[in-house]
Formats: structure tokens, C-alpha cells, sequence
């Protein structure tokens, strides 16, 4: 059984920063698309990040573009995101996943099959 456990949120103050990991067991995770997501109360799940850990390609949403970055260890099957600058917007359930991709890009939704249980990521003002 596929099984992806996030760790690494907690409460920060705004400008501070924080490194989320993402460890991956039972799949092929040397050729997958390892997506960061996050959803914040009352908001749809959105895409942050994401890398394709074939070649290292790297995709960011607008709103954390230089902020934060998207890594991998394919010896540790670990995907890793730094978060840098944080912001009180960027409070949210943060959830890793892995697929094979989808034509609707890496940053969907849709490219993902597996999905991690969440960790959380507070900023405060």
C-alpha cells in the first residue's frame, strides 16, 4: 500500500520559515510527480509546488514563486518543500501527493493518485 507522511508544519511568525518533508513508501518515486498542496479553511485545495523527480523540473504557483522551493532525495524517497518569507496567507493544511502526471499540469489536482494525511502550517501576524 502506497503511504506518503508529511511532517515539518507547526506555528511560525510571519517572515519566518519552515521546511515540510515528505516521506513515500511503496511507489515508484524515482520517475513520479510529487506535488505540494495546500488548503486553508473555507478554501479550495491549491496547488504550490511541484516536481517531476525524473529530471528535477520544477512547477510554482504565483503566490509562493521565490518563496518557496521544491526539492527531492531519491535515496531518502523524500520530497522536501522550504518555505521561506511566510506570510498569514499562507496558513493552511499542507498535503503531499504522488502521481504519474496529468495534461492538466503538475500543479493539478488531477496528476495525483496518493495523497499524505496533512500537516499544518500556521503564520501569525
Amino acid at each position: 500500500q502506497v503511504q506518503l507522511v508529511e511532517s515539518g508544519g507547526g506555528s511560525v511568525q510571519a517572515g519566518g520559515s519552515l521546511r515540510l518533508s515528505c516521506v513515500v513508501s511503496r511507489y515508484p518515486f524515482a520517475t513520479a510527480y510529487m506535488g505540494w498542496f495546500r488548503q486553508a479553511p473555507g478554501k479550495e485545495r491549491e496547488g504550490v509546488a511541484a516536481i517531476y523527480t525524473g529530471s528535477g523540473s520544477t512547477s510554482y504557483a504565483d503566490s509562493v514563486k521565490g518563496r518557496f522551493t521544491i526539492s527531492h532525495d531519491n535515496a531518502r524517497n523524500t520530497v522536501y518543500l522550504q518555505m521561506i518569507s511566510l506570510k498569514p496567507e499562507d496558513t493552511a493544511m499542507y498535503y503531499c501527493a504522488a502521481g504519474s502526471g496529468s495534461w492538466s499540469g503538475p500543479l493539478s489536482q488531477r496528476a495525483y493518485d496518493y495523497w499524505g494525511q496533512g500537516t499544518l502550517v500556521n503564520v501569525s501576524s
